[in-house]
């Protein structure tokens, strides 16, 4: 008998339509399910009391999770989540961890409903493993999702899912992580869904086959078991449920959530206007060697009470800096669920009926098999995330009410540093791993009416946490110099960007070099990017400090507190290397802050005193960015008034103008655009002075723009662009021709859209 051999296309997965896929199920396989008529019959309290004890579920799951695994990146920074889902897949409840996996979980299951209902069978009891970010579950293979279907009376109830990321799963780089791939067979090995659990009972077979491909089988096969468990947690929880309820109660509530989801964010969509925006980002290098960067832009089209994410122009996939389908969907709800779903239960299968994707195959974010991912979700996926907040923000700041929840872009992407080497600590030496978990306290941008919070988290991760250095010093053999908040890594602005961080360590405790694998991006071109004139938050910044006197310092009894204080040969990273670090050598790394809210000149002079005593931004900064001048300390009033109006001149002096302006109109009578931009009729004026810049639909607006230096932007552009990029970048900015307000401000290529055609623009939809 000749059996097919399925090709790349097979192990593909994209949303369903659920009655197709439940008519497409094998009839062994039955479903439990409800009539409409028993969601609507449901009274509220119950709804209410089953709806927060299907939340408090995934929160048992990740307290079990986290008393099981071995893993800092589980057990300190909370790189994991959880769902429940319906009978087919749909996203009931997710947890408040990784939100992008989000968009990926429920692919993996509709892909095992689809090809292993009949072949090996999907029963009680049972419980699959997948880590391939073609299928779904994760965004990239270090994301190694555990899920099992749960029964009642013989029919499939429910799903729920436990994944988070593994440390090491194989593959050339440590960490899995392969600066230099070209494809997926030079990063870890993508496994479609197979069953790890049968009738209740481990597969041993299974089990050994999956650690044995990692660098750390321990922590592997630790947190394996420990997904296992809080799964078994998640299933005896739903039964009690059930028990207590009714299976037909428990999934009418179910089906009634993700409605509720879906009708409310409907809704917040009905009262915006229709329109259009658009937003184009980069990805500086794509792997070990290249210079050159690699564009993804969306426009985001709200239409009615739906939204439609179009990917369309985006650039074709390459190196490591790719991200499958499921990254992409993940990216999208990075962004979607704390903005527009702030107020909102995050019952994502809901949700998820709002938008539709528009996308072409074998681009960066979409990337077709065999394109190498493993940089997928802190990579495209991030920046897709990062691209649809900016959109749904210029959406929202249209609205003073909804324009609370507007926020700048938060750090743009997780600085990635792996180290791996020999433990000499104990009486055997031994073999470690690890990945440095420190960026997890990110800068959050600025909104409208508050500074951003400062190394507040990664915005994807809201239950995320910082390692304890200790903790840290204990399991590894280094010692950490410092880590500590980095003064203007903030992006200026009106309201400031929270504070991004650094951290610095040598080997301690090791008498050979141990590998070092650098993976990141957003230090040529800003990944944090400022709103309504607000300039980006700091670049990241990677080095190694070679010859040092580091060894000298520390036997003089002193620690030291400035790279030019350890070494006179400062080597910068790449954005993607496979490096070393020796011993007496330093690695300090450099991570990002939020982007800034409003023109950097109208921010409070009280304020950025403030800031300078609490040591946020420095006094050099505070004259130079913030136009404020300082005597002992407090405002000189008169001194500021001047400085800040010689800024304005300067901007003025340097500046091209893109057309004619058409005179002034009268403040009161206008509506507001965003910050800055107000509309009068079908007239863009600056909302500072009145000046009619353009037409709303019609030609470009009437800017001044200026295209200089990335350090004109301030000096949180701590990194060289030309150090990692071949192509010319900028510090551009647009302001108002007649007061010299800043309405963008942005670190970008030269050859970056040119926004005085779409400032301020709202492209109607039709109707």
């Amino acid at each position: 008998m000749t059996m097919p051999i399925p090709g790349s296309e097979a192990f593909s997965s994209r949303p369903v339509d659920p009655d197709e896929l439940a008519r497409s199920l094998p009839s062994s396989l039955e479903v439990h399910t409800v009539t409409e008529e028993q969601v609507d019959a449901l009274d509220p309290l119950t709804y209410e009391v089953i709806r927060h004890r299907l939340w408090s579920v995934t929160d048992e799951m990740g307290e079990a999770l986290k008393r099981m695994s071995g893993s800092p990146i589980v057990t300190d920074a909370n790189d994991f989540d959880f769902a429940i889902s319906d009978e087919l897949g749909q996203e009931v409840q997710v947890g408040l961890y990784n939100t992008m996996l989000v968009g990926a979980v429920d692919l993996a299951i509709y892909w095992t409903l689809r090809n292993r209902a009949s072949s090996p069978g999907i029963e009680a009891g049972d419980m699959f493993l997948c880590n391939d970010p073609w299928v779904g579950g994760g965004l990239h293979q270090n994301d190694v999702m555990v899920y099992q279907p749960v029964f009642h009376d013989g029919k499939l109830f429910a799903w729920t899912s436990a994944i988070a990321h593994q440390p090491d799963l194989g593959g050339v780089g440590l960490g899995s992580f392969s600066p230099a791939a070209q494809d997926v067979f030079s990063e870890s090995l993508p496994t479609p869904p197979v069953k790890v659990v049968r009738g209740g009972q481990l597969q041993r077979d299974v089990a050994d086959l999956w650690v044995r491909r990692s660098r750390v089988p321990m922590l592997v096969g630790l947190d394996l078991r420990a997904k296992i468990g809080a799964n078994n947690v998640g299933a005896e929880r739903l039964h009690a449920l059930i028990a207590q309820y009714g299976a037909d109660t428990v999934k009418a509530v179910m089906k009634r959530m993700m409605s509720d989801a879906e009708h409310r964010l409907r809704d917040k969509l009905s009262a915006l206007p229709d329109g259009s925006w658009t937003a184009t980002g980069y990805q500086d290098q794509s792997h070990e060697g290249d210079r050159n960067l690699h564009k993804i832009t969306v426009t985001t089209t709200k239409a009615g009470n739906h939204l439609t994410f179009d990917f369309t122009g985006t650039d074709p996939q390459s190196g490591v800096v790719n991200c499958t389908y499921a990254g992409m969907r993940g990216g999208v709800m990075l962004a979607l669920l704390p903005i527009l779903a702030n107020d909102i239960p995050w019952s994502a299968g809901g949700l998820m009926r709002c938008f539709d994707l528009v996308t072409e195959e074998g681009t960066l974010n979409n990337a077709t098999f065999p394109a190498a991912v493993g940089r997928g979700p802190i990579g495209p996926a991030w920046l897709t995330g990062s691209l649809i907040a900016e959109c749904l923000s210029q959406m929202l700041d249209r609205d003073l009410e909804l324009g609370k929840n507007v926020q700048a872009t938060c750090c743009g992407t997780w600085d990635t540093a792996v180290i791996a080497g020999l433990d000499e600590r104990g009486e055997q030496p031994a073999p470690f791993l690890s990945i440095m978990m420190e960026p997890m306290a990110g800068g959050y941008g600025a909104r409208p009416h508050a500074d951003g919070i400062d190394t507040g988290g990664l915005f994807c991760i809201p239950m995320g946490r910082v390692p304890d250095v200790e903790m840290t010093e204990f399991l590894y053999p280094l010692l950490t110099l410092w880590r500590r908040e980095v003064p203007d890594s903030g992006g200026p602005g009106r309201h400031r960007g929270g504070l991004g961080a650094s951290l610095a360590f040598t080997p301690h405790g090791t008498s050979i070099p141990m590998g070092l694998v650098l993976a990141s991006n957003g230090k040529a071109v800003a990944q944090n990017t400022g709103l309504a004139g607000g300039h980006p938050g700091n670049s990241g910044l990677d080095v190694v400090a070679r010859q040092s006197r580091i060894t000298e310092i520390l036997a003089s009894g002193r620690m030291p507190s400035s790279l030019e204080e350890v070494s006179d040969s400062l080597e910068p990273g790449q954005n993607y290397a496979s490096s070393y670090l020796a011993p007496g050598e330093v690695f300090a790394m450099t991570w990002q802050g939020g982007g800034g809210y409003g023109d950097p000149l109208t921010r409070d002079p009280e304020a950025v005193a403030r800031d300078v005593r609490e040591e946020k931004i420095t006094e050099a900064a505070a004259k130079s960015v913030y136009g404020v001048v300082l005597g002992d300390g407090s405002v000189d009033t008169a001194a500021t008034r001047t400085e800040r109006s010689r800024l304005r001149n300067a901007r003025r002096d340097r500046s091209r103008i893109t057309g004619e302006t058409r005179g002034k109109v009268d403040l009161a009578s206008t509506k507001r655009i965003d910050d800055n931009l107000v509309e009068v009729g079908s007239d863009v004026a600056c909302g500072h002075c009145g000046e009619v810049l353009g037409d709303t639909a019609d030609g470009p607006l009437a800017l001044a723009v200026y295209d200089g230096a990335p350090t004109d932007a301030g000096p949180q552009i701590i990194a060289t662009a030309a150090d990692y990029v071949d192509a010319p970048v900028v510090f551009r900015q647009y302001c108002c021709p007649s007061c010299w307000t800043a309405l963008s401000s942005a670190v970008v290529p030269a050859d970056h859209p040119d926004a005085a055609t779409t400032l301020g623009r709202l492209t109607v939809t039709a109707a």
